[in-house]
């Protein structure tokens, strides 16, 4: 019997990549990665004039994400050894809440002679912090009018998400917004263009949309934010949402010509980069969290009824997986806030010694921090150098680390950070267990799980054993598991996970005399979290503050 592939593609912040997966058990066949040209363009828009960017920006060229498509397809094909006509699907996933502005035809705005110097026609990336205002406007008109879908989202929306991005493109860029025919998210543009057909995916439109129940925020609402807004939804966002792991429609044979597959076969609905790892690392069933770190990091959970969970990003009908509602909350900075440490704090006689012992810094850091006692440091840090998604919900809160002398080390900084990090996932955990829900098993994956003093200290501040996801390339795999279910192969993504997806069990076990230290620290990480998170001290806030401020001064 012939075998059977798929391929699954992967579109992180910074690169592509796609892998040639088997059907059968999951076995990636073949692998290619496309760092993107511009990569993130968050202090000049290099794509176009190099014009210096507002803080708090974060865009994206989509013409690299092509680039990384028509690349790393035929690449991995090649890299197989299969042959074309056993690929029966293709799935990709994309960073969520990645926004582009397009024409009724397809084409990005910021491809428009016209607005290419404009930045609020390009790709807004996940991480685009610039619509925080809007964000904050919409929560007071949801909360004023006591709409029932903010509940679902903790109580509190993200300047991260769809709506507050494109409530900004209309208000600091009106002549973009006019200009804009479709707002949608990366992962829709891209099935659009290797089918033809615009759709949106069920999960991101539940998750950073505002789709609920089915329906999305009245028109009276959205007149009440901003009167241009009444008809946003209709006019701009009106595409059939369908179900993850359904079939968007076959390859355009253009496309396909160039990407080296054949014509018609299947393209799965896209999905939420994070989201996919789920099924990869067989974190799919009720009571699991999957935790994907990375850069940053994105804590999943399917459960049978929604429940309200404080602080939590998104709770969805199927937004993991058909039949159960999918839980969202994260971190927005945790591989990025020690590889800044490591890039910005860290002595040149650091280096000097990685490089004589043939490690990177991160390991050098690692080996000499690893057996201090717990709280030898005697520092606590907040993880909020890229704001706090969950359970705070403010992108204007920032890092700090307290209890610094002239002894402190880099390792002893650099620990205190992955504990602050650690903590984090606690007060998330915590959160999902006061609303009554349990977490049975905690499921890791992503780069960070090569950190093996981090994973430590993940166990132990949680105190729950982890599992850790084996596959090479979690993101590619999972949306290759999709590809599955949209051409038929397998009845339901649980079904294909069971098969395809990967995982090793209890690899991190807690130890309880290091968690009863670290429940002190955690108290004392617990206070700082409230005082400077929860109004005690507006600190952050102003100095953010009177950073635009003074760089508007100085422009």
């Amino acid at each position: 019997m012939t075998e059977k592939y798929v391929v699954g593609l992967d579109f992180g912040t910074l690169s592509g990549r796609a892998a040639v997966v088997r059907v059968s058990d999951g076995e990636m066949v073949g692998t290619a990665v496309c760092e993107y040209p511009h990569a993130v363009m968050d202090t000049r828009l290099t794509a176009a004039n190099g014009q210096e960017l507002p803080p708090d920006f974060a865009l994206q060229d989509p013409s690299d994400y092509l680039t990384a498509l028509y690349e790393t397809v035929p690449a991995a094909v090649a890299d197989s050894g299969v042959e074309p006509a056993d690929i029966i699907g293709v799935g990709l996933d994309f960073t969520s809440a990645t926004v582009v502005a397009a024409t009724a035809e397809g084409t990005p705005v910021c491809e428009l002679p016209q607005f290419a110097d404009n930045p609020h026609a390009w790709v807004k990336l996940w991480k685009h912090h610039g619509a925080v205002e809007q964000a904050r406007r919409i929560v007071d008109v949801a909360t004023e009018r006591g709409e029932e879908w903010l509940s679902r989202y903790g109580g509190v929306l993200n300047s991260e998400m769809l709506l507050p991005k494109v409530a900004e493109t209309l208000e600091c860029a009106p002549e973009v917004y006019a200009a804009t025919d479709v707002f949608c998210e990366a992962m829709d543009w891209l099935t659009w263009h290797l089918t033809g057909r615009l759709t949106f995916s069920a999960g991101s439109s539940g998750y950073k949309r505002i789709l609920q129940d089915g329906r999305y925020p009245s028109r009276d609402f959205l007149r009440q934010v901003n009167p241009g807004l009444e008809n946003v939804y209709d006019e701009k966002m009106n595409a059939p949402v369908l179900p993850l792991g359904h079939n968007v429609g076959g390859l355009l044979p253009e496309v396909a010509s160039r990407l080296g597959l054949p014509a018609g076969i299947a393209v799965a609905s896209g999905n939420i980069d994070a989201h996919v790892t789920g099924p990869a690392v067989q974190g799919v069933e009720d009571g699991v969290m999957t935790a994907i770190m990375g850069t940053s990091v994105c804590y999943l959970l399917s459960w049978p009824t929604p429940a309200p969970v404080a602080g939590i990003f998104g709770i969805v009908d199927g937004g993991i997986v058909d039949g159960s509602w999918g839980f969202e909350a994260g971190q927005t900075a945790a591989g990025d806030i020690f590889a800044w440490f490591v890039d910005t704090c860290v002595p040149a006689r650091y280096q000097a010694e990685a490089d004589e012992l043939g490690i990177p810094v991160h390991e050098l850091l690692t080996r000499k921090c690893e057996h201090q006692p717990v709280g030898a440091h005697g520092l606590v840090a907040l993880d909020w150098h890229n704001g706090n998604r969950s359970t705070l919900m403010d992108a204007q809160l920032s890092g700090l680390m307290l209890g610094t002398s002239l002894t402190t080390t880099p390792e002893d900084q650099y620990r205190a950070l992955l504990e602050s990090c650690a903590f984090g996932a606690r007060t998330i955990i915590e959160a999902f267990v006061s609303a009554g829900i349990d977490i049975e098993e905690l499921v890791v994956a992503g780069g960070l799980t090569r950190n093996r003093l981090f994973m430590q200290i993940l166990a132990d501040v949680c105190r729950r054993p982890l599992s850790v996801g084996t596959a090479e390339q979690p993101g590619a795999l999972g949306s290759a598991i999709f590809a599955t279910v949209a051409a038929g192969e397998y009845p339901d993504v649980k079904a294909a996970s069971a098969a395809m997806g990967a995982k090793k069990e209890g690899v991190y076990l807690p130890d309880e005399a290091r968690a009863d230290q670290y429940d002190l620290l955690y108290a004392e990480y617990s206070r700082l979290y409230d005082y400077f998170g929860r109004g005690g001290n507006e600190v952050m806030h102003r100095l953010k503050s009177l950073r635009a401020q003074a760089r508007a001064a100085s422009a």
